[in-house]
């Protein structure tokens, strides 16, 4: 997590868990669950915290409950690492042109040169899997773009409650 991305407490509280792993299957320990359940925060930046902290089941949870492109976003990335292709595509369609994309397009170019251009959610539902297969430097690479894609899209729903 990059010093600049997370508000001091909630990068405290995340701190030493690493990043997420392409496919679900790490989880924090039960009082990071706790932790998180009790943040006065948002309830979009829950859905992301207990995606960060590999609680698959809570951070789908919260992320169905969210009628707002930022809780697609969360639940599409959910499905994501399920993995299940064809249910992160559909909440990808209900976030359609989010606003991190292009700051996100930007961090992924820097990562993979590939990427270049506009941000295309599908294709990195494609990279990721891909990725998750091969492993090695692609999935080093999907890793560092989809914690580029974490922080964005945190620091995106933490707005609202820093009223920046």
């Amino acid at each position: 997590m990059s010093p600049e991305s997370v508000n001091n407490p909630l990068r405290a509280m995340m701190s030493g868990i690493g990043p997420m792993p392409l496919v679900r299957g790490r989880q924090a320990s039960t009082t990071e669950r706790d932790r998180i359940a009790r943040v006065q925060a948002p309830e979009a930046v829950r859905a992301g915290l207990y995606l960060f902290a590999g609680f698959w089941d809570e951070a789908h949870e919260t992320a169905q409950a969210i009628e707002t492109p930022d809780g697609s976003y969360w639940h599409a990335i959910v499905h994501r690492q399920e993995p299940d292709a064809g249910n992160a595509s559909y909440w990808f369609r209900r976030v359609g042109q989010h606003a991190i994309f292009t700051a996100l397009a930007r961090r992924a170019a820097e990562i993979d040169l590939d990427f270049k251009g506009r941000w295309d959610p599908y294709a990195f539902i494609d990279y990721c899997e891909r990725a998750a297969r091969e492993g090695g430097e692609l999935e080093r690479h999907a890793i560092a773009i989809q914690q580029a894609e974490w922080e964005l899209l945190l620091d995106w729903c933490l707005k609202p409650a820093t009223g920046e």
